[in-house]
């Protein structure tokens, strides 16, 4: 009962905290592109693009995670 208990709860931690770091690091991101676009509008085009570059870096982190979960899961 205990091994089919943690290889349940194995794949729901992984992508749970695997999860939790780009959501952060997305929201960070976000809210500091926001506040540098209000305080220079004319650099927007230049801080959007390095914006939506960096929250795909993120992104690709959460992805991984989501394959570990998968791999852990099913094999």
């Amino acid at each position: 009962m205990e091994g089919e208990a943690l290889q349940t709860l194995a794949p729901a931690l992984a992508i749970g905290l695997g999860g939790l770091g780009p959501a952060i690091a997305i929201g960070l991101l976000a809210a500091k592109a926001m506040e540098a676009i209000g305080r220079n509008p004319e650099a927007a085009p230049k801080i959007q693009t390095a914006m939506i570059l960096a929250i795909a870096f993120a992104e690709a982190i959460a992805i991984y995670a989501l394959v570990v979960a998968l791999i852990i899961k099913f094999v």
